[in-house]
């Protein structure tokens, strides 16, 4: 496979079950350095336990896995520049950053600086939430605001972006390698 470079933040976004996360793994690997998977999901249930399963059973054995549900700065300021992060998902994260109690006041700007200040490119996969019908409870029009922000306040930083829709890349900002 051809070795290619990719900016230091790319997002690829996309609804559920899209394809993003995998679109995004292929997105790592292509670009040959050594791959760093910064989990943020929590496992509550079996499906989740079975996704999370799947998942790591699909990207095999090349990959170094941390878990980080709701702290990024220090495993992000922990790689080196010749690795490559894949931040899975960022969806995950806001959901257990603001299901803290309470939720830090700067959660999003500490986000924001823990991806500029990683020494090695981070591909982020994020959810696409407002696409969908306006949720009918306050919690959930909470939630799909503050993913619409964070997903907007990382392309406009990245230098890719990238939706992804039945599998099918679209690329929104920049050019694909």
């Amino acid at each position: 496979m051809p070795e290619f470079s990719l900016p230091q933040i790319t997002l690829v976004l996309g609804g559920a079950a899209s394809g993003k996360s995998a679109f995004a793994e292929t997105l790592v690997v292509g670009t040959g350095r050594p791959r760093v998977y910064l989990a943020t999901a929590q496992v509550y249930d079996t499906e989740m336990a079975d996704k999370v399963s799947a998942h790591q059973a699909q990207r095999g054995d090349e990959w170094h896995t941390i878990e980080a549900p709701r702290d990024i700065a220090a495993p992000l300021a922990a790689v080196t520049a010749d690795q490559i992060v894949l931040l899975d998902c960022a969806t995950l994260w806001l959901s257990n950053a603001l299901l803290a109690n309470p939720p830090a006041p700067d959660t999003v700007n500490d986000f924001m600086n823990a991806l500029a200040a990683c020494p090695a490119p981070v591909v982020v996969v994020s959810n696409e939430v407002g696409a969908g019908i306006v949720p009918d409870n306050a919690l959930a029009r909470a939630f799909r605001n503050a993913q619409g922000a964070l997903n907007q306040a990382i392309a406009a930083r990245a230098e890719l972006v990238v939706n992804v829709i039945a599998g099918l890349p679209m690329t929104l900002k920049g050019d694909l390698p």
